[in-house]
């Protein structure tokens, strides 16, 4: 068997999850990961890059005799760094600096759904201040008012009322958000439930990978500000077989067409954030990689070797390929800094990280996490995911809470509601 050197990209929990699979494959030789976190740096070879210089990562790649890159994070992707190494001839798994418009600009996306008649909220797009601040004035509230760039899940605002949608604007324009509150949409508000669907593509075809749920907000009943993400779990039961097809039919094979039409095929993961009304999806947003925890619920059900997987995407095998799940549920838990999403502390020490060992219905990813001397100490808002499985999803989230209850630091917090849709409390 011909074994690969793998890069990862990226340093968060996401990151960790896919680390952990790949580094289980037969087909490994050697795993690096760039800039990688505390609990990645067990299990790979962790290089502190900046992965903005695609030099720097290209000579480095040609120096490691890299065979495959995974790029896991969104922001490498739209800046184009998949274009530069597959350049390059290194096969880089993730989509083109193009494609990653699908998430690099909600107006991109909103262009190809008009085009494409694929399902969404009707929507306005702002560059000016004082147009948008006039459109609010005619239109019924709540109305969902997003920075057109990335914003690291936390540009978009359901503003409740006239002032909500006045202050919002008026801190996007004023530069909250950097150069991506540039441009602003200006969004009906959907009722419904959410849900997130993802499909992994080779740029020909693509396969269904499985639905989860997560929550965005900060507080519990999914109220508050909205984060990266504070919890997930997978499948989510709402993602019935005929709803992933009408997702499939009226959302995900036009938008991969599009791609194809504007000669930019999509290679990679395609994350489509979906809100559901009677049976009927409609598209809240794309993401062009795994959720973030979304995928740390995803990947351990996934019974296929990853790299098999990344194999068949390079060589466009995926019509040939079938994928197989484990018959379980995935639920995980964010413990996250006091004060995230906005100002947090870091630099303490987490205690209890050694609760995971030996039990195989529990786990702990690193998200924000960094090692000084001995000890593993938080550096990020988002600081671990605590993951549980079980044959129900109760049963799963069940497992994580005990697990999360012998874990911490002086000061963090968490969700204590994680499911509470699905399991109806």
């Amino acid at each position: 068997m011909v074994t690969m050197n793998i890069l990862l990209i990226g340093g968060g929990g996401r990151e960790h999850c896919i680390a952990v699979s790949l580094a289980k494959s037969p087909r490994i030789s050697n795993l690096h990961c760039i800039p990688g976190n505390a609990g990645i740096e067990k299990i790979a070879k962790c290089h502190n890059y900046d992965i903005s210089n695609k030099r720097a990562i290209l000579n480095f790649c040609i120096e490691q005799k890299i065979d495959m890159i995974f790029i896991g994070s969104e922001v490498p992707l739209v800046d184009g760094l998949a274009d530069y190494l597959n350049s390059n001839n290194f096969f880089t798994f993730g989509p083109s600096k193009k494609a990653s418009q699908l998430e690099g600009s909600k107006s991109f996306t909103k262009k190809i759904c008009k085009n494409y008649n694929i399902p969404t909220a009707y929507y306005k797009s702002f560059s000016n201040k004082d147009t948008a601040l006039e459109y609010i004035k005619s239109h019924p509230f709540p109305l969902v008012i997003k920075v057109d760039g990335l914003a690291a899940g936390k540009g978009v605002v359901i503003a409740e009322n006239l002032e909500q949608a006045n202050n919002s604007i008026n801190e996007i324009f004023s530069g909250k958000f950097g150069s991506a509150g540039n441009e602003i949409v200006i969004e009906e508000f959907l009722q419904g439930e959410e849900a997130s669907f993802f499909v992994i593509s080779d740029g020909k075809s693509f396969i269904p990978l499985t639905s989860a749920q997560d929550h965005k907000r900060i507080g519990e009943g999914d109220k508050g500000l909205n984060t990266g993400g504070m919890g997930a779990y997978s499948p989510a039961p709402i993602m019935t077989k005929d709803l992933e097809k009408k997702t499939i039919d009226k959302i995900i094979k036009p938008t991969i067409q599009a791609l194809n039409d504007y000669g930019t095929p999509f290679i990679g993961i395609l994350y489509a954030g979906l809100i559901i009304k009677d049976n009927e999806p409609k598209l809240i947003e794309y993401n062009v990689r795994f959720g973030d925890p979304e995928c740390q619920v995803i990947i351990p059900r996934l019974k296929n070797d990853l790299i098999e997987l990344l194999v068949n995407v390079k060589e466009k095998n995926l019509d040939n390929y079938v994928l197989k799940w484990k018959n379980n549920f995935a639920i995980t838990v964010v413990l996250a800094a006091k004060g995230y999403p906005e100002n947090y502390q870091s630099g303490d020490e987490i205690i209890g990280l050694e609760n995971e060992k030996n039990h195989d219905d529990v786990e702990i990813y690193h998200a924000g996490t960094t090692k000084k001397n001995n000890s593993i100490i938080t550096s990020g808002g988002r600081v671990l995911n605590i993951n549980g499985y079980g044959e129900s999803l109760a049963e799963a989230r069940d497992r994580a809470y005990n697990l999360v209850n012998k874990v911490g630091w002086s000061d963090y917090y968490y969700r204590r509601d994680i499911g509470w849709r699905a399991l109806g409390d």
